[in-house]
């Protein structure tokens, strides 16, 4: 499985079949205080954790893809999809609405992209997940889980590689913050130095493993 980050929640994931998936897109220039570039790719299926501009612009992307928000259950290719509703907040979504959860599993290799999970996961929550090759968790806090709430659901969810994602770079200016209080969590960190991370059952790391990627808008 190859990983691209765009920025923000966004990431295109290349299948082992080849299929392209592109999670939570923004759409350039909705927000003042995000200006990541246009996300001028294409892809077999664009999935969205919720209609926020800044994860469910479905619309912006090439190709003529299958769309979902909110996905539940879907089958492309390889990749099996499962949707987990949660919630954006801590106040059972009153602020902040609803949240899904996604979890790709191609041929047994499990990628979960935690949307803007605004709480920690229940019990049930988790089981539902269940097990988790790569976790691509919120950490910048505000709008989400801050880095500590994060720190706790790695914990819980024992990944075996990590993705922090919806934290502070030099194209966010909103009131979220940047990775390194996460990363001073995490006992193993490597700064990839590109936007991209290939990792299969086979190139896992034999510990937990952070990575953090660069944005490629």
């Amino acid at each position: 499985m190859r990983l691209t980050w765009y920025g923000h929640s966004s990431f295109l994931v290349e299948a082992s079949d080849g299929t392209r998936i592109i999670l939570d897109p923004y759409r350039a220039g909705a927000y003042e205080e995000l200006s990541y570039a246009p996300i001028d790719d294409h892809a077999d299926v664009v999935l969205a954790s919720h209609d926020h501009d800044d994860h469910g612009a479905v619309d912006t992307i090439a190709g003529n893809p299958i769309t979902a928000i909110h996905p539940r259950e879907m089958q492309v290719g390889a990749v099996t999809i499962t949707g987990i509703p949660t919630k954006h907040d801590e106040a059972g979504g009153s602020r902040r609405g609803e949240n899904t959860v996604m979890v790709l599993d191609d041929a047994g290799f499990r990628l979960v992209h935690l949307g803007d999970l605004g709480h920690p996961l229940n019990a049930a929550e988790q089981a539902a997940v269940g097990r988790v090759d790569v976790l691509l968790i919120p950490v910048g806090g505000f709008y989400t889980i801050d880095a500590r709430v994060a720190a706790d659901v790695v914990s819980a969810l024992r990944p075996t590689a990590v993705v922090p994602m919806h934290y502070r770079t030099d194209r966010v200016t909103s009131p979220i913050v940047g990775v390194d209080d996460f990363l001073a969590t995490q006992e193993r960190v490597i700064k990839v130095g590109s936007p991209t991370l290939e990792l299969d059952a086979g190139s896992l790391p034999k510990e937990r493993t952070t990575y953090v990627l660069e944005h490629a808008r």
